[in-house]
């Protein structure tokens, strides 16, 4: 059976790995010119505990579940993840009450361990934390990741096992005959489809309506970031969230993997044509910086390195959006994943597949046995011992040439990067982590740019930093 999974974001990448279990002839096309660079690229990183979301949804029911499954996707796919745990603090009786009534949303969702500290607990757990907290909800199951590694890691698995990868092509249309799915047509040609799953980000209600099928309305909430130097590390240890409200789990200090810190995001609702909209504004900082304040009074806002911003799509019934279509046989969505959409992505991948798919659509899932769940990351030498480095060096010297000093990644690394498909300084950074440390890339895109025009065999001036025509020297006449 051919499946088409139109997004190559964390969920669609993660749905598709898991169609390679069972035999699927697996197509997965995506727009940008990168797995992971639309809603998954500009996420908080956060593996939600589960406490925050209203039993009897769909975000319920999958993200406790998904966050258990991240320890052995991590082993499989070999991706870091990091148990921070996190705190939601309370700076009166009522806000008490509120974290009380998460505490029972999270025992009947069940997540495990949570419990309510009071302020000396919290301070010695986090001494940065403002003083005048009384108390915390600590769930210890929390953690960060890297959204990207998830999505790139599971593309590909996927396609070691079989799926093809299309990159920068854009559905135009799907073409249904006799109430069921036939086509996916691109910009650049057609695939045939006896299944879609449209896990198309922002863009999934659009997809639904060029198969006529059911869907639910999608704007873009944005979200604006600050993030500060791997120098403030050891001030934030855990997730530090403030009491939510009905509109938001609010602005957020995040440790990230690598050391930095993450602040954010603020919660702006945007009209539906506005998913591109990525602008950051005066106003938008300097609330998240307002709100971080009253946090962690001393974290040092000089220590900024850069500011961002991300959409993330929401719908008004405020759920996850994941069925069969009953109008067009074979059209499944899996659309208005909202936060906590990364948390649950695994398990939003095995619900599509044994639920939506083999249950409620009749399917009858045959194992690939040849199916292989291990995928090898691309080594980053300097985490190894000196001793092993060295030797790796003495085989092969560019090995031990430094191509982004912040973050010491090697041209080995970059090269690896280029043959599993990095055709970008983008796709060199997500994969490498080079470029996006302390000197923001002044220092080594001229070093990246010029092996990536080596090993392509193209001209520097072919080299773009993403999608578009996002051309970093000027050269040659293009067409």
């Amino acid at each position: 059976m051919k499946g088409v999974v139109i997004g190559a974001g964390i969920v669609g990448s993660l749905i598709a790995r898991e169609l390679t279990r069972y035999g699927f002839d697996v197509s997965i096309i995506e727009k940008e010119a990168d797995i992971g660079w639309g809603v998954t690229k500009a996420n908080s990183g956060i593996v939600h505990a589960g406490y925050d979301d209203e039993p009897g949804t769909l975000r319920a029911a999958l993200c406790a579940k998904g966050n258990a499954m991240y320890e052995k996707l991590s082993k499989e796919l070999d991706f870091k993840v990091k148990r921070t745990g996190s705190f939601v603090v309370a700076f009166n009786d009522e806000e008490l009450e509120i974290l009380k009534e998460l505490i029972k949303r999270g025992e009947t969702n069940g997540v495990p361990d949570l419990k309510i500290l009071d302020r000396d607990d919290a301070l010695s757990m986090e001494p940065h934390l403002n003083p005048e907290i009384k108390y915390a909800l600590y769930a210890p199951t929390a953690g960060v990741i890297f959204p990207w590694d998830v999505a790139i890691a599971a593309v590909e698995n996927a396609t070691a096992n079989g799926a093809k990868l299309f990159l920068n092509e854009k559905v135009v249309d799907i073409e249904v005959k006799d109430g069921r799915v036939k086509k996916v047509i691109t910009d650049k040609g057609e695939h045939e489809a006896d299944l879609v799953i449209n896990a198309a980000g922002l863009y999934g209600d659009e997809i639904a309506r060029m198969a006529g099928a059911e869907h639910v309305p999608i704007h873009p909430r944005k979200g604006e970031y600050i993030i500060l130097d791997n120098k403030v590390s050891k001030m934030v240890k855990r997730v530090i969230f403030p009491t939510p409200s009905k509109k938001s789990k609010g602005i957020l200090v995040v440790p990230t993997l690598t050391g930095e810190v993450l602040l954010g995001p603020t919660a702006q609702d945007l009209p539906p044509e506005m998913k591109d909209n990525l602008s950051t504004t005066a106003e938008g900082l300097n609330f998240v910086k307002e709100k971080v304040i009253k946090l962690m009074p001393n974290l040092p806002f000089n220590k900024t390195l850069k500011t961002f911003a991300g959409l993330r799509p929401e719908s008004p019934q405020k759920d996850f959006f994941i069925k069969k279509s009953d109008k067009v046989w074979g059209f499944v969505n899996v659309i208005a994943i909202r936060s906590p959409g990364l948390t649950a992505a695994p398990a939003i991948a095995k619900y599509v597949v044994e639920k939506v798919i083999e249950e409620d659509m009749g399917i009858t899932l045959e194992k690939n046995e040849s199916f292989n769940p291990i995928r090898k990351g691309i080594t980053h030498f300097a985490d190894l011992p000196p001793e092993e480095w060295n030797e790796i060096i003495k085989k092969d010297p560019k090995a031990g040439k430094i191509i982004c000093f912040c973050n010491k990644v090697t041209e080995r690394e970059v090269i690896e990067a280029i043959k599993r498909g990095a055709r970008t300084l983008d796709g060199i950074k997500f994969r490498t982590r080079a470029m996006a440390g302390r000197c923001q890339a002044n220092f080594c895109t001229t070093r990246v740019m010029r092996v990536l025009a080596r090993e392509l065999g193209v001209d520097m001036s072919e080299i773009m930093l993403k999608s578009g025509n996002s051309w970093v020297v000027d050269g040659k006449v293009r067409r």
